[in-house]
């Protein structure tokens, strides 16, 4: 396990620097824009770390400059639009806090959910019951997080006034992403993540419980006289969970993936947000961290969801020949 790990880390790393490099490439092809409305010691302070970060040499000696400054100093750039002359690092981790949250407050939602739903239709199969989730679970799985956004602003913000219609600033939350005003506002955007994560989690429990079910070790135990439903708990629930425990962690993934939009239209000041303004502001050093963060995120949730089966189930070895 531990060489698999190691194996994997390497390859990630890999992985991690092609992307950036293609993205870096992709990013620099467009022409530099200088800021409007700067004062002359402002100029000269953006002319002297153009030139530190080397953005009148070719590509490939700026890429150079990149990576060194990242792996030496730590230095990701600096934010040329979205916060003048401020580090790019430092305006990511601003941005981090409301990410983090509509992100946790989706997954507390959507994981309770998705299983109980998903282990009532398989516990029902063939009857009403199952009918019905398995109906809905399709409507829902087939509809994008942004279409659940605009119901959702349409219906419970703009037609019953539950929630405001965007996100509220820091001020506005009283200084604090904790506060309840802040968490209030962030609902419509928690809800708009959670339906479709919620049905997706919902039918693959279903799946691989219905299979479960019908498997020769639960005619056994109800042979041995254990009830329906403790067969269902102590062997049926236990062996499923092998294959779902790991696409929990993945959902991590595709919650934070679909975040960016709806982080958009809820105008919540994350990362989401951050990423789209500096794609759109051409905003170089700005886009790359964002884009490293993103990228960083993904690489590592496919370690953990392939390392975690070897955890959850002993008698899965990883990196056996």
């Amino acid at each position: 396990m531990f060489k698999y790990i190691l194996k994997r880390l390497g390859l990630m790393l890999m992985t991690f620097l092609i992307i950036m490099i293609i993205c870096f490439v992709l990013i620099k092809s467009l022409p530099v824009k200088i800021p409007e409305g700067l004062n002359a010691a402002q100029k000269t302070a953006l002319e002297a770390r153009y030139r530190a970060l080397g953005y009148y040499e070719p590509v490939i000696v700026q890429l150079w400059i990149y990576f060194v400054n990242i792996v030496t100093k730590w230095d990701w750039g600096s934010s040329w639009y979205i916060s003048f002359m401020t580090p790019s690092m430092q305006v990511l981790t601003d941005r981090l806090t409301p990410t983090i949250l509509v992100n946790v407050y989706s997954l507390i939602i959507s994981i309770p959910l998705g299983l109980v739903i998903g282990v009532r239709a398989a516990v029902k199969k063939n009857q009403w019951q199952d009918s019905f989730w398995s109906t809905a679970i399709m409507i829902f799985v087939s509809v994008p997080s942004y279409i659940y956004a605009f119901l959702v602003q349409y219906l419970l913000c703009f037609k019953l006034g539950w929630f405001p219609l965007v996100a509220s600033s820091l001020a506005d939350a009283g200084g604090s992403y904790f506060s309840w005003a802040m968490f209030v506002s962030l609902v419509p955007a928690v809800l708009s993540l959670s339906f479709g994560e919620i049905a997706s989690l919902a039918r693959f429990t279903r799946a691989e419980l219905t299979e479960a079910l019908t498997s020769e070790y639960m005619l056994l135990a109800r042979a041995k006289g254990l009830t329906k439903n403790q067969a269902i708990v102590r062997h049926a629930f236990n062996n499923a969970m092998v294959p779902i425990l790991p696409s929990i962690i993945g959902s991590v993934l595709s919650v934070l993936g679909g975040s960016m939009i709806i982080e958009q239209i809820f105008s919540v000041p994350g990362v989401g947000t951050l990423f789209i303004r500096a794609i759109n502001m051409r905003d170089y050093d700005v886009y790359m961290v964002t884009n490293a963060f993103y990228i960083f995120i993904g690489l590592l949730a496919s370690i953990l969801v392939d390392v975690s089966y070897g955890f959850i189930d002993p008698r899965i070895r990883m990196g056996e020949k």
